[in-house]
């Protein structure tokens, strides 16, 4: 398949499809409550985190976790004791998640934003403007936020050194990263044209009928691959195209290849 046609067509898509119109029902929707950056990035990480499973859960359960955090979340976190967290999510549940989980990725933000100043000021520490990817920023990102939970694997932040897709925090950094009608940016550091796509089931059917890959497991090589073809198409920004196609996809709407 030509490539000029594809992105002529992915073009068109984005056109229709990247508006926040089309945003609901999307745990991206959280992040637009919030003016402040430090705010939108707790936010974007925790909605990211629960960002598995069926939809109206996942809204209800970003919910829970974000209404005791008031109006700012950064500036609660960063007054919060950790056992109060402990006890304010003692009943929550997501899925395969526990308040317990939900506790320990909080308390790692406050360690963060203690240490750093904010979430994007740790993930700064380890981007490089040389590196091809955000992969050696996001491996040192997930490393920090992960010290609570004392090296015990976590539902809510998956390793990218283990290979993992990492469709979750990729998901976080392009919402952190890209600046449109849909993704609120912030990030201005970071390149855009150096984000990975966020391979779910979507975007992974997608890229297999584009021929951007063969690979039938959703690991970070197969992203990392299918993100190059999207970067074939468009440099500067290979994630662009996302939002528009895994809507279509989640909306069980035709692609128009």
């Amino acid at each position: 398949m030509s490539y000029p046609l594809v992105k002529r067509q992915l073009d068109t898509l984005y056109q229709i499809w990247n508006s926040r119109q089309r945003v609901h029902p999307d745990p991206l929707e959280f992040l637009y409550r919030y003016p402040v950056l430090q705010d939108r990035e707790v936010t974007g990480l925790i909605a990211s985190s629960l960002a598995y499973g069926r939809v109206t859960q996942i809204l209800k359960s970003v919910e829970s976790v974000l209404k005791p955090l008031g109006t700012s979340p950064a500036a609660f976190l960063q007054s919060v004791p950790n056992r109060v967290l402990m006890e304010m999510y003692a009943g929550f549940r997501h899925r395969f998640s526990s308040g317990h989980e939900i506790s320990l990725l909080l308390m790692g933000v406050q360690r963060v934003m203690e240490r750093y100043g904010s979430l994007g000021a740790c993930f700064l520490t380890s981007y490089g403007d040389s590196d091809d990817t955000i992969l050696p920023g996001l491996m040192a990102f997930v490393h920090e936020l992960s010290i609570p939970f004392e090296g015990h694997s976590s539902t809510l932040l998956s390793q990218p050194q283990k290979g993992s897709a990492c469709k979750r925090l990729n998901l976080f950094l392009r919402w952190m990263v890209r600046e449109d009608g849909v993704d609120p940016g912030g990030w201005d550091r970071v390149a855009p044209s150096k984000l990975i796509i966020p391979l779910d089931t979507h975007m992974h059917r997608i890229s297999l009928q584009l021929g951007f890959t063969t690979s039938r497991c959703a690991t970070m090589k197969t992203a990392l691959e299918i993100t190059r073809a999207f970067r074939d198409i468009e440099p500067r920004d290979p994630v662009r195209y996302d939002f528009a196609l895994t809507r279509m996809g989640i909306r069980r709407e035709p692609v128009w290849f």
